[in-house]
Order: C-alpha cells, then sequence, then structure tokens
C-alpha cells in the first residue's frame, strides 16, 4: 500500500464515513491469559465512548511507511493452503461472525504477543467500503461505486494503570483522592488484511502496524503470517551509522557525513515534491552513488556495499527516513552537543589547530548563553 490508500482507509474510522457496526475483541492478562471476551455494538455506546474506540482502531493506520507501517507480502503457496492464510480469510469472510476462528486468532495472539507486566486488549472491526469510482483527474463520485473492499483490522491495545492522584471536586468544595482505574492506551502493534492495493482488496498481501521502531514484534508476525520483518527503523539506522564508520576510514569526515545526510534529506524533499504515491526506497547501488557524489573513494565504496549486503541482504530496499533524521543535524563530542538546522550545516566545520581538534561554528547575527546575548573579544 502507498500513502494515499493508507490515507484513504484511515478516513473510513471517522463515525460519518464508518460502516463498523461493532467490535470483537478480548483482554489478555500480562501473563498471556485470554481472561474475557466481548462485542461492543457501536450503536449502543454513548456517541463520545464510541468515537474514542474508533479513534483508536484508526492509529493502526498511523505513522510513516517503511517505519511503523509495513507491507507484507503472502507467497502463493500461502494464499492456496496455510493455515495462517486461511485464518484470515475466515475471520473476514464471517464478518467475524465465526466463533472457532475467532477464538483460535486470540489464542494465537495471545500466545505470541506480550507486554511488559501489563495486560492488553485485541481489537478485530470488520470494515466493508463501497469504493467511490475514480476518474483520471483525481476526482471520485461517491454515487458511482466500482468495487467493494471488504477488510478487518486488528489493533492490540495495552490497558494501563492510572497513579493514585489528588482531585478537587467543585461542586462539593473539598479535595478527594481519585481511585485507581485502568485506561486503554494506543495500539502497540496491529495490521490490515487484505491490503487495499490499487484501490481493491489485494489478498496476497498485508498491512501491519508497530508503535515502537525500535521493536517489531517477529514473534507475532512469525505466528499470524509467517513472514520475516525487515530490521526496525531504529536498528536500520543504528546499523547504517556503523556501516559508515566502519568503511569509510579517513573518508568518513565532518563534510563526508554532512553531504549524505543532504543528499538522503534532498531525495527526500524531491520525492514528497513529485507527489509520487509510491513509497521511497533505496538499494545497495542508490546508496553506493550517494556515497560517490559525497567525495568516498572507490575502495571506501565497495567495503560498504560488502557491508551493506551482509547486514540487510543484497535485495534490501531501505527508507531513507530510516536512516537519518531529516529534522536536525547533531555534532556530539563528550561533553558538548550541537544541534544545527539540518539547512544550515556549512555554519560547522573541524579543524586541528596546533594538534588539537577544534569544531567550529561561524556565527550569523547573535550569540547567546543561558539566554543572554553575549560579546566576542578581540583578538590579541
Amino acid at each position: 500500500m502507498n500513502e494515499k490508500e493508507v490515507a484513504e482507509i484511515r478516513r473510513r474510522f471517522k463515525p460519518e464515513k464508518s460502516a463498523v457496526t461493532h467490535v470483537r475483541g478480548c483482554y489478555v492478562s500480562a501473563q498471556g491469559e485470554v481472561v474475557s471476551h466481548f462485542d461492543q455494538s457501536l450503536a449502543l455506546m454513548p456517541q463520545e465512548e464510541g468515537e474514542n474506540l474508533m479513534n483508536l482502531l484508526r492509529k493502526t493506520l498511523s505513522g510513516g511507511l517503511g517505519r511503523n507501517l509495513l507491507n507484507l507480502s503472502f507467497s502463493t503457496a500461502q494464499v492456496v493452503d496455510s493455515p495462517e492464510h486461511k485464518l484470515l480469510m475466515a475471520l473476514r469472510d464471517s464478518q467475524l461472525q465465526d466463533q472457532g476462528a475467532v477464538e483460535a486468532f486470540f489464542q494465537q495472539v495471545a500466545a505470541s504477543f506480550r507486554l511488559e507486566d501489563m495486560g492488553y486488549l485485541i481489537l478485530l472491526a470488520y470494515d466493508s467500503y463501497d469504493v467511490p469510482y475514480r476518474g483520471k483527474d483525481g476526482g471520485s463520485l461517491e454515487d458511482a461505486s466500482e468495487t467493494v473492499y471488504s477488510y478487518i483490522l486488528c489493533s492490540l491495545c495495552p490497558v494501563k494503570e492510572t497513579k493514585p492522584v489528588l482531585s478537587y471536586r467543585v461542586p462539593e468544595n473539598l479535595f478527594r483522592n481519585r481511585e485507581v482505574d485502568w485506561v486503554i492506551a494506543p495500539p502497540e502493534a496491529g495490521f490490515l488484511f487484505p491490503a487495499f492495493d490499487d484501490r481493491c482488496a489485494n489478498l496476497y498481501e498485508a498491512l501491519y502496524y508497530t508503535k515502537n521502531t525500535g521493536e517489531s514484534h517477529q514473534e507475532l508476525v512469525d505466528t499470524l503470517f509467517r513472514q520475516e520483518l525487515p530490521p526496525p527503523a531504529d536498528v536500520q539506522k543504528e546499523t547504517f551509522q556503523s556501516l559508515l564508520t566502519e568503511t569509510l576510514g579517513e573518508d568518513c569526515s565532518l563534510d563526508v557525513v554532512q553531504s549524505v545526510q543532504s543528499r538522503l534529506v534532498g531525495m527526500m524533499a524531491q520525492h514528497k515534491e513529485d507527489k509520487d504515491p509510491e513509497p521511497l526506497v533505496l538499494s545497495k547501488g542508490a546508496l553506493d552513488m550517494v556515497l560517490s557524489t559525497s567525495g568516498v573513494e572507490e575502495e571506501h565504496r565497495e567495503a560498504f556495499s560488502q557491508r551493506f549486503e551482509e547486514a540487510f541482504g543484497p535485495d534490501a530496499r531501505l527508507a531513507p527516513q530510516n536512516l537519518v533524521d531529516k529534522r536536525k543535524l547533531e555534532v556530539r563530542t563528550p561533553d558538548v552537543k550541537i544541534q544545527v538546522d539540518p539547512q544550515r550545516g556549512d555554519l560547522v566545520e573541524t579543524r586541528i589547530i596546533d594538534g588539537v581538534g577544534y569544531v567550529l561554528i561561524r556565527a550569523e547575527g547573535g550569540v547567546e548563553v543561558n539566554g543572554v546575548p553575549v560579546r566576542f573579544s578581540q583578538e590579541d
């Protein structure tokens, strides 16, 4: 799925657009036991509570593609005859009314997904979407449906205990301790099945969600999809940084690192400007070109490519937003941290003076220390 397709389905989880009539689910204890089941009709809930429940489900379609949202592809053999795909199809085709399939799904999730010292809710919703016709100009006709997209959305939401606090009750003019309660937090993981691809159902794909870019919950994915996820986004960034350090040698200078960041950020900006709905991903060859235009010698680029294959695989495609932070440029020593606007990396340089390494910052405009404007002293 691309960004436009994700956004189109995300809009379904608003009260005025949704066809979700009820949400099935269960509570799983911190020990991994299914404690209770529920089948909640949205029509019987107060409007505000129903909207809050829809907001929780909608968050399963939030975040960035390649970071929080990951496209998973089933093999043909899985689609034809595999227990994991059959179970997902049974859930969707029965509109969550197949009690055996629902119970089997709950047990599989409970056995493979744990949160440290807390229980969670498994939420399951079914929706049927009359996909409006979309013309070549991008406009859509709500009354002219081309196809019906039926799907399920699953959200795994932690249930957290609130802390006791002192409250003030205005009508009574009294202080009271507020009792400890249990609240539902935004989802830690979830998925959409089948994928919404080219504005119709794609039974060969699912969209997986993880809130934490440092933890993808591979065990859950193994159980439900029998798929291998790429390394989490945070791990990709750490690995990329290590590869630069280990393979560039003397080429790993401030100028080169700034250039690599600038070029990757520029590629992301150009991709956004082009309004390309498909996610931007980079191959080993594309990264080699970035290093080449940043002034890295061929010997070091070859070493980087070899280590890249070992770390990610020869056919890996990485999202550039997983490799660099486009919002900041940070220069750090053991005792000093300097944050620079990524567009003004030219203000910072490194230099060796009398055998001592220095980080130099060109001061344009006023300089403040702890909010106090300071003056520069004249050279002797």
